[in-house]
């Protein structure tokens, strides 16, 4: 038996002889050199039989083996796995080529459905009708010891979508404007009543920041909690690197809305400018998912192009009567000739403090001048309480008033992007 491959003999098993195969005719060949021969394998205590290429002992010649075969890979009559190189095995064959990478477009093929029942838990438990939250269906529901459910109102039902529609996800800082070219129309209120609604219902941090560069009265719509002032923000920006920082600034409100009051000291003559804009966005924007500006009359102070420069949303305020409804459309106007036409066409009109009998004034054709230039326009009914120019608290609304706000929340976050930017060191 000659020597196996490496160098060592074949250990002989104990195995059945099989009968000498007759003698080949004879026939010229070459004789094939010593490196060439076919090695001898033994595997599972049984001996291959060692055979020289040549012509066949039935006069077949056999065929060459295929040239893209390695010498070490495995023949088909064997099966035997190769031995790799570097695991014991001496290997001087080309490099083996590794296998081109997958394009990343590709996608497997979905796994076809199974047609037995599918376990998940919406196949396996029945639906269960959410039980009323209020009116007499809540009574109903409470005295029947919980056995008669008729569901929620129409009301209600309206309520949850809305409520569903304010949560919507989003990602980094959205920042939205509230401007008016007229003053006494109720813009310092919707920015404190709606930042409220969005703070109260999603549980974000929102903040309003007070950018009138006169004496502005945004922090008198909320428990002053601290005198400091964005003047004094922006003299420690240096020292703010966490949201506790940002807090010691800013004074918040039972539903959670926090306010930057504006310099209300009147030695000050320094006017709140574009750059001073800039810097506190620049802050703010990294710790709150929500910015309401709170900006002053009219449109050529020096702040209110930064304002427009970074906002996402704008909301215009408007009175019900005629010159409020003027004012606001000359707003938009100023705005399309000055090159913000896309925020003029995402805008939302709102028409403020309307009483059940606002007089002679037809409210629809109001309604429908501002819905033809704005995305949407909604009606914030008058309000006793927010009449008082006090502290907003939205529990003593009326609930036409509640829901006004829900409503203009919701169109409010129906605006919000499907991929919005992300704020560096939001959190």
């Amino acid at each position: 038996m000659p020597p196996g491959r490496g160098g060592r003999s074949a250990v002989d098993h104990p195995t059945t002889q099989l009968p000498p195969a007759p003698p080949a005719p004879p026939a010229p060949y070459s004789e094939a050199p010593a490196e060439a021969e076919a090695p001898t394998r033994a595997f599972a205590g049984f001996r291959t039989e060692q055979r020289r290429p040549g012509i066949d002992p039935r006069g077949v010649v056999p065929p060459a083996p295929p040239a893209a075969l390695p010498p070490w890979d495995s023949s088909p009559a064997t099966g035997i796995r190769p031995i790799e190189p570097g695991f014991g095995g001496y290997y001087t064959g080309p490099v083996e080529v590794p296998p081109a990478a997958v394009d990343a477009r590709y996608r497997p093929e979905k796994v076809p459905h199974t047609p037995y029942p599918e376990l998940s838990t919406g196949m396996l438990l029945r639906p269960i009708k959410p039980p009323p939250s209020e009116g007499w269906r809540r009574l109903l529901y409470v005295l029947s010891g919980r056995l008669i459910n008729v569901g929620e109102s129409p009301r209600a039902a309206r309520h949850n979508d809305l409520v569903a529609q304010i949560n919507r996800p989003l990602r980094g800082c959205y920042r939205i404007a509230v401007l008016s070219l007229k003053g006494g129309v109720g813009k310092t209120t919707i920015s404190a009543t709606l930042g409220s609604t969005l703070a109260a219902i999603r549980g974000d941090r929102v903040i309003a920041v007070d950018a009138n560069p006169d004496r502005g009265t945004l922090s008198q719509k909320i428990p002053l909690e601290t005198p400091a002032t964005v003047r004094q923000l922006l003299h420690d920006a240096g020292n703010i690197e966490r949201y506790s920082d940002v807090s010691n600034y800013t004074s918040r409100g039972p539903t959670g809305l926090e306010v930057l009051a504006s310099e209300s000291d009147p030695s000050v003559s320094e006017a709140f400018s574009a750059d001073d804009y800039d810097r506190t966005l620049n802050i703010l924007e990294r710790f709150y998912g929500l910015v309401l500006t709170d900006c002053g009359t009219g449109l050529l102070h020096s702040a209110m192009s930064a304002v427009l420069a970074k906002a996402d949303a704008l909301i215009v305020v408007s009175s019900g009567s005629i010159d409020g409804a003027r004012s606001a459309s000359a707003t938009l106007d100023w705005l399309d000739a000055h090159g913000h036409e896309d925020l003029v066409r995402s805008s939302v009109a709102v028409i403020n403090a309307v009483r059940p009998r606002s007089g002679n004034v037809d409210m629809q054709k109001v309604l429908d001048h501002f819905s033809r230039r704005c995305r949407a326009v909604r009606l914030v009914p008058f309000d006793p309480h927010l009449e008082e120019g006090a502290e907003v608290d939205l529990t003593r609304l009326r609930r036409q008033t509640r829901d006004a706000l829900t409503e203009l929340a919701a169109v409010v976050a129906g605006g919000f992007p499907n991929e919005q930017r992300s704020a560096p060191g939001l959190g």
